[in-house]
């Protein structure tokens, strides 16, 4: 049977080698009773077309174009779809995966992420698909908390992501 982690058992996790998520900014505030907050690292805007295909070998992402924080951290966004990177670098292990979602606040203000399955076995630095909905555009200040990682045990251990995204983003 799966379960949703709890924050016990998230900050269990957080002690082992390699921790189930490093890089935070605030782990205090950012422990939650179901999940751990990721914060804003960096944000860009697209700047080609992607292409997915049958063969993985004919992948082509989009390419980015990163964008510059004020001297105060903030950004101001206009309408538009964003590819945002995270802090945290997440460890997940064989038998534990993850769903991300967007925190309320977000969505209070016309702004959502989409967000894949973080596999069991991926380790990186992730990236998401901001989309800034609000006609007024939005104010966002890098390091803010914008997403929930949510952790769920399976059933059983499995072999673990062995994708063309494991070990992203990470420097």
């Amino acid at each position: 049977m799966t379960a949703v982690l709890s924050r016990q058992e998230i900050q269990r996790l957080l002690k082992k080698k390699p921790p189930l998520i490093e890089g935070c900014v605030d782990i205090e505030k950012q422990l939650q009773p179901n999940g751990i907050d990721l914060t804003l690292r960096d944000i860009a805007l697209l700047q080609s077309p992607g292409r997915i295909a049958v063969e993985d070998s004919q992948r082509l992402v989009s390419e980015l174009a990163p964008l510059v924080f004020d001297g105060q951290g903030f950004i101001d966004l206009i309408p538009s779809a964003y590819i945002i990177t995270y802090n945290e670098i997440v460890h997940l292990p064989d038998n534990i995966m993850a769903l991300g979602r967007p925190r309320s606040s977000l969505l209070r203000c016309g702004v959502t992420l989409s967000t894949a399955v973080w596999d069991a076995g991926y380790s990186g630095r992730s990236q998401s698909l901001m989309v800034v909905y609000n006609s007024q555009g939005f104010r966002l200040q890098q390091n803010s908390r914008v997403a929930q990682l949510i952790f769920m045990q399976l059933s059983q251990k499995t072999k673990g992501y062995q994708g063309a995204y494991q070990g992203e983003n990470i420097e």
